[in-house]
């Protein structure tokens, strides 16, 4: 069979035996007027009232409205321009407008990636802000015990306004919603607690459960003591297409966006597979390794005890300076990371990616970890606590040689993929934890 996997920018086709399994959610139908529905999910919010009530009530000399960083694929000229629709109708001026970029602890973005993630009204008509974390002069504390610092524009907005993507994600449980704000909006120490060692190593930690997951608690709790006005988060299909609108009451929208994800994208797994391939999402969520790892965490409850893993990611570059650093300094010996972060008791900023990739290496090893990739170096490869899959010619033909000679080797061997890799949540119980 055919299969086309999500790399870089297009897909990649691969053939598989017949008997492989295709691990895929449900088809997901698209919304026909996605700009109608954002329009009607601002009037007929979920769990509270219009977002033309709130301006009327509040008479905003400030808004911030939050979106995610390049990462995601969320429709945010959509979404954005909705909502200053109603605000402008309402008598907010564009000026009178930020639009805070909640970069948590990534990098700040580029200008082609603000027109990418804006287009290039928006970023004409109000305030584009990067949060950056490590930036003490831009964040206020607003808790003491635990000392918690929030983005300053944020806390200071006379109308707060959180826009997101609702999918799996791997120690959370779901994306958007409370993230964010935290960890999208808070310092470098808030951070640290919701990516510590103790709340990565829980195995409640994981894609697609809420309940007693403590990453997702920690969460909740700092975006509720922060506040959010008025929250829209939507779901999206495979070709990227707004599946579903969740606007209003910040937990209320949000749960109802969770169980509609979690229907959608839910695959059960029996059995564990002997060889499962995947794909790290496609652009952008594929542009670094540090994003790769979610994809290959998502696809552990499909792994065999020392299976292997045939992981594409057409990612160029390796994360932020500090996650470098850590490959630099352990490189490929995961156990003397692991040991280090448990008994240092510092967390280092993005020690808990690596930790999250862990979790994958103790069931398979590195050997087990194929890396499908054309853009970075092999001796990379290697030093991320990856094996570079072998052969000639591109990531495409190295993967398709590398599945065919592993069909050979193992004839009995039971094959799954994953063709949207991290956006498939792949476990037993569909609806656990939501």
């Amino acid at each position: 069979m055919k299969i086309n996997l999500r790399y870089g920018k297009g897909r990649v086709a691969l053939t598989l035996p017949d008997s492989a399994v295709v691990l895929n959610g449900p088809h997901i139908p698209a919304l026909p007027n996605p700009d109608q529905a954002v329009r009607d999910a601002l009037r007929n919010p979920i769990g509270g009232p219009p977002l033309a009530d709130i301006v009327t009530s509040k008479k905003p000399q400030s808004v911030v409205i939050t979106l995610s960083d390049i990462t995601r694929p969320v429709p945010n000229e959509l979404i954005i321009t909705a909502l200053l629709e109603v605000l402008n109708a309402h008598g907010v001026r564009d000026d009178q407008v930020t639009l805070l970029i909640a970069t948590g602890m990534h990098r700040p973005s580029t200008d082609e990636e603000i027109e990418i993630m804006l287009g290039s009204s928006l970023p004409k008509r109000c305030t584009v802000v990067d949060h950056r974390a490590q930036d003490l002069d831009t964040v206020t504390k607003v808790c003491d015990e635990p000392p918690v610092s929030v983005n300053t524009l944020y806390k200071d907005a006379d109308l707060k306004i959180v826009t997101g993507l609702i999918e799996p994600h791997f120690m959370a449980g779901f994306s958007g919603g409370r993230k964010g704000v935290c960890p999208g909006l808070v310092d470098l120490h808030t951070v640290q607690r919701f990516h510590g060692y103790e709340t990565m190593g829980d195995p409640n930690s994981v894609e697609g459960r809420l309940d007693g997951n403590p990453c997702h608690a920690i969460g909740h709790k700092i975006a509720h003591l922060v506040g959010v006005d008025f929250l829209v988060n939507v779901a999206i299909t495979h070709d990227r297409d707004v599946a579903g609108v969740y606007a209003g009451d910040l937990d209320d929208a949000f749960m109802a966006g969770c169980r509609d994800v979690a229907e959608w994208t839910s695959a059960r797994v029996d059995e564990p597979f002997d060889l499962v391939v995947t794909s790290a999402g496609g652009f952008p969520l594929d542009k670094n390794f540090y994003q790769t790892v979610k994809g290959m965490c998502t696809a552990l409850p499909a792994l065999k005890e020392n299976a292997t893993l045939l992981m594409l990611s057409a990612c160029d570059e390796v994360g932020e300076p500090d996650f470098i650093k850590l490959y630099d300094r352990f490189g490929p010996d995961w156990k003397a990371f692991l040991n280090h972060i448990e008994t240092s008791g510092v967390t280092d900023k993005d020690q808990w990616e690596y930790q999250m990739q862990t979790r994958v290496l103790q069931r398979i090893g590195v050997e087990g970890l194929i890396l499908a990739n054309d853009g970075l170096p092999p001796e990379v490869q290697t030093n991320i606590a990856t094996t570079p899959c072998p052969g000639q010619g591109d990531a495409q033909s190295r993967a398709q040689t590398f599945i065919d000679q592993w069909s050979k080797s193992n004839p009995d061997g039971r094959i799954a993929v994953i063709p949207e890799g991290p956006y498939t949540m792949i476990q037993a119980d569909v609806t656990a934890g939501v």
